[in-house]
């Protein structure tokens, strides 16, 4: 009996995979990626917000959106343009945070009309970089136009860490940042990033697989973070740790839904809200 070759197979397996995905992949970028240290030295070079947009006065009660996987494709948005409206109709709310995969092939097209949208909204809207946006060494395209994926947004009383995990790993670079600037943090600490620490069930890969790094960062966190987020995976899961809630949201391309996060002097609550 002659077996089959691998030669047969392996392009078959990669077609389906192709199909099943239903969209233009960088199939070796979706696998590894090498660029982690380059952009982190890019930390200091955050050019799409400067000065008073960059930060603006939170209070001691406040409201924010956080959404993610907007995978925008040739210029569609799948309706991110509306959030505009519901920032309008709420003066509460003072920031937006995209977590990655905010467009689906890293092109400049796409990352423009984010640009675009994220500049129309009246209050400042932080970029996260996801594993979709460094797609065929597109890194450079997110360097040009908004500079450092690790970055620090200080307000008063509150701090935002924006992390940068689109290969799946933080680094000990970036966790040593982290861990150093969080001794020195006081008040509200909300941390963004994209790849999630937790899963859905024991099937899921789409996570932080270095155990030592999710160990590490859970340390780092306990009794200081009020709430990370995360996207990657398309789904939401909620679970808490270390007295830190970690929430992972559904994508908004499917399914058109974000993060309402209120807080006030005593508490941080959310809902959960569709457009």
């Amino acid at each position: 009996m002659v077996k089959p070759s691998l030669k047969i197979f392996l392009p078959l397996l990669i077609s389906i995979f192709f199909i099943i995905s239903g969209c233009n992949i960088d199939f070796l970028g979706a696998i590894i990626s090498t660029d982690l240290d380059e952009r982190l030295a890019e930390r200091d070079n955050f050019k799409f917000l400067t000065g008073s947009n960059r930060a603006p006065s939170f209070g001691q009660e406040y409201s924010f959106i956080v959404l993610t996987d907007t995978h925008i494709e040739d210029g569609n948005a799948w309706g991110l343009e509306e959030l505009a409206d519901i920032i309008a109709d709420n003066s509460k709310i003072k920031f937006v945070v995209v977590l990655g995969d905010i467009t689906q092939y890293g092109g400049m097209q796409d990352l423009e009309k984010f640009i675009e949208i994220a500049r129309s909204f009246p209050i400042p809207c932080y970029p996260v970089i996801g594993n979709h946006d460094i797609y065929f060494g597109n890194w450079t395209v997110w360097n040009d136009r908004i500079g450092s994926t690790n970055y620090t947004i200080r307000g008063d009383g509150t701090t935002l860490f924006i992390l940068d995990t689109a290969n799946s790993l933080f680094g000990k670079q970036q966790l040593d940042r982290l861990e150093t600037e969080i001794k020195e943090t006081q008040g509200r600490i909300f941390v963004f990033t994209h790849s999630p620490l937790f899963v859905k069930g024991p099937v899921d890969i789409q996570q932080i697989t270095d155990t030592n790094e999710r160990a590490r960062i859970i340390s780092i966190l306990r009794n200081k973070c009020d709430i990370m987020f995360t996207g990657h995976s398309h789904k939401r899961v909620i679970n808490e740790a270390g007295n830190v809630r970690y929430i992972n949201i559904e994508d908004f391309k499917s399914t058109k839904v974000y993060c309402l996060v209120s807080v006030t002097a005593s508490d941080v609550t959310y809902t959960f809200e569709e457009l």
